[in-house]
């Protein structure tokens, strides 16, 4: 089992900067990929950023160039820098944790995120 634990999301007017983070605990596989999806109101969860053990980065078209994936190898970590926030990146940001070994998906509780203008 892994557990992710979210932290970082909150309010903010348009065009301002938030950081969240995502710690994972329990059974981490070295081959593994994590990243964020978000959620919002009466829309299925789309991919933002992901990130591989090697930091090979992905990013959602939507957020290249304003948003930045990292992690921490030694601690099981993964932040997302998210800057010039529009209205439209309002969401349930959720933490993911990707098992290539095992094939399983593990998601966080999800953290909200609000842009306003």
């Amino acid at each position: 089992q892994v557990k992710l634990v979210e932290s970082g999301g909150g309010w903010v007017q348009s065009g301002g900067s938030l950081r969240l983070s995502c710690a994972a605990s329990g059974s981490i596989f070295s081959i593994n990929c994590m990243g964020w999806h978000r959620q919002a109101p009466g829309q299925q969860r789309n991919l933002v950023a992901t990130i591989s053990r090697g930091t090979i980065t992905n990013y959602a078209d939507s957020v290249k160039g304003r948003f930045t994936i990292s992690r921490d190898n030694a601690k099981n970590t993964v932040d997302l820098q998210m800057n010039s926030l529009k209205l439209e990146d309002t969401a349930v940001y959720y933490c993911n944790y990707f098992n290539f070994f095992t094939g399983r998906d593990y998601w966080g509780q999800g953290t909200q995120v609000t842009v306003s203008s």
